[in-house]
């Protein structure tokens, strides 16, 4: 809710004609326990100002914002502004930035708005996120937005569990695949024995239990219903518009660990901007928002009917449809979930290097019968695999059949390189041959980041003065998450200058993806576009993937940096950052 005198709105828009700055506005928001009714199931939560509908946040750019947070809890709390940039001791996090929010205590956050665009905010406190504590943040910019829309509507997705999260946090960590309800069965066996053959299909299923893994290993936890604004598919958000309007539809991802690929079937979507900032408008048909990413998008519906709004879990195990529509009540048409994808050994590429083999003993491991030809491994290196005490003395691998499979260039001592793949709108981000190449439902053109273009430079071009390398590393079974081998409790801080320009090698060793999340400064996606590359403040790196990104350090101080799945960044897949020098 926000306070402001009858005068403010007209000092706003002439402050904004005449450039100067506007005035300070004064929101509050109380923090409270609230019962969330999915329309399936009941459970209790956390929500902002008592409602499981997120709270939107309106600012204005140039505007100096007076926040006050009320925890109406019987615990500690906290507030994250997603993607703002402001000064450290404001960004919200307890242990880092702040001390935190004590039950029955009034916070009062102090901080100019130096952006536009579509951002969030949420509880940085233990499982409170996924509990329900998380809202949207709208910008309007000084000079109005660079593409005029006639509606504009945020589409904010979750995912919400029948369980707490710090219950499925405890179930994850006593058995990593509690929530796997895809696991392969017999069923799958004897399909893929018709499709591949009985002994390629045996093989495979002897490769992956090798690992102790499971190819249908894309999301940690399932069993959940996704909502759009609070609301389910049964509960039906709705969107109003006339035939012929454009419409502006800020979609915010934020899950506690699921992907959403969304789509508006029957219409094209123009992506305007990402992460808050400007992008050169690309159209697609479909795209994938990472947990913690935001996208701009315009739809023009001419036809007076109900369109749906699709978010569909990438692994394929949850679907939410909110409506499109020129009246209240209509409802936008139904559609099927497509096939689960399958993770393929191109998703473990990276994962093989950091694979701790002593006393794996695959002595007895039959791979005779399966036919090699065609298997292309020049470029191959496996310098970097520990193989001791693993015994493939009696590992007969004469028949083994990888017809099509093929391994050039692929590095395992450093995870794979991310080569743009053509013809696959969507795959340059992914390892060639991955099982979680994303395709449009029509088959049209789905959304990679090698599409986006900055509509205007944020930082000049300059060469980085150092490379950092940040290896995401886990052990799936055990369920820990880590940088570099270390969780986030036993780990130094990350050192940055003020003023120098990093660039930071991502190096996914895991089985899964990971949106990777820079408080406090952006991230520049290097697609070899120089100043025009993409600007965010979340990017995704996907499994069996080397991605490269740079930093201009232009805010001192203490900052976190994690993996924006929830219990990836509980499980030690974080870290702090310190900012030496700059101003005070």
């Amino acid at each position: 809710m926000k306070h402001t005198n009858f005068l403010r709105p007209l000092a706003v828009v002439l402050g904004l004609a005449l450039g100067l700055p506007a005035q300070a506005g004064t929101y509050d928001i109380t923090v409270d326990k609230v019962r969330i009714d999915t329309g399936t199931f009941k459970k209790n939560g956390i929500g902002y100002n008592g409602s499981q509908t997120p709270t939107i946040l309106h600012f204005q750019e140039g505007e100096d914002v007076v926040i006050r947070v009320k925890n109406n809890l019987r615990e500690s709390t906290s507030i994250h502004w997603h993607g703002l940039i402001l000064p450290f001791q404001q960004d919200g996090v307890p242990g880092i930035s702040f001390n935190g929010i004590k039950p029955g205590e009034t916070f009062t956050y102090r901080f100019p708005i130096e952006q536009a665009g579509t951002y969030w905010f949420h509880s940085h406190s233990g499982f409170q996120e996924p509990d329900g504590a998380y809202g949207a943040i709208v910008i309007a910019p000084k000079g109005g937005e660079a593409v005029p829309t006639n509606r504009d509507y945020v589409v904010q997705f979750t995912d919400k569990h029948p369980h707490s999260g710090s219950r499925i946090f405890r179930n994850l960590k006593a058995s990593a695949d509690y929530y796997n309800r895809a696991q392969r069965t017999a069923q799958d066996l004897i399909e893929d024995a018709g499709a591949e053959g009985l002994k390629a299909a045996l093989q495979d299923r002897k490769m992956w239990g090798a690992m102790r893994m499971m190819p249908t290993d894309i999301e940690d936890v399932q069993g959940f219903t996704p909502l759009i604004n609070g609301a389910s598919t049964q509960q039906n958000w709705t969107g109003i518009f006339k035939p012929g309007e454009k419409v502006r539809l800020r979609l915010i991802n934020s899950s506690a660990t699921t992907y959403f690929d969304v789509r508006v079937p029957g219409l094209k979507m123009t992506v305007v901007q990402a992460d808050g900032n400007d992008v050169k408008p690309v159209t697609v048909d479909e795209l994938r928002i990472a947990v913690a990413e935001t996208y701009d998008v315009i739809v023009q519906p001419r036809e007076a009917k109900a369109y749906s709004i699709i978010g569909e879990s990438a692994g394929r195990t949850a679907m939410v449809r909110g409506t499109l529509a020129p009246s209240e009540g209509m409802v936008g048409p139904y559609y099927r979930m497509r096939p689960q994808p399958l993770l393929t050994m191109a998703d473990m590429g990276g994962m093989m290097s950091g694979m701790d083999h002593s006393g794996m003993d695959m002595g007895g491991m039959d791979m005779s019968g399966m036919d090699h030809s065609g298997m292309d491994m020049s470029g191959f290196d496996m310098s970097g695999m520990d193989h001791s005490g693993h015994d493939m003395s009696s590992m007969d691998m004469s028949g083994m059949d990888h017809s099509g499979m093929d391994m050039g260039g692929m590095d395992m001592s450093a995870g794979m390189p991310v080569v743009p793949s053509e013809g696959a709108p969507g795959a340059a981000f992914y390892a060639p041959g991955s099982g979680l190449i994303p395709t449009a439902a029509n088959g049209g053109k789905f959304l990679g980041y090698e599409d986006l273009t900055a509509r205007k430079p944020l930082y000049r071009d300059r060469p980085a003065t150092r490379e950092i390398e940040i290896r995401l590393t886990g052990n799936m079974e055990r369920y820990i998450w880590s940088i570099d081998g270390v969780k986030y409790e036993d780990a130094d801080p990350i050192r940055l200058k003020y003023g120098e320009r990093v660039r930071f090698k991502f190096v996914n060793e895991t089985m899964m993806a990971h949106p990777m999340h820079l408080h406090g400064m952006w991230t520049i996606i290097d697609t070899g576009k120089g100043a025009y590359d993409p600007v965010k403040h979340t990017v995704s790196v996907a499994p069996g993937t080397t991605l490269y990104t740079e930093t201009e350090v232009d805010a001192p101080g203490q900052w976190a940096f994690h993996c924006h799945l929830s219990y990836h960044m509980a499980g030690g897949m974080f870290r702090k950052v310190i900012v030496e020098g700059g101003p005070s």
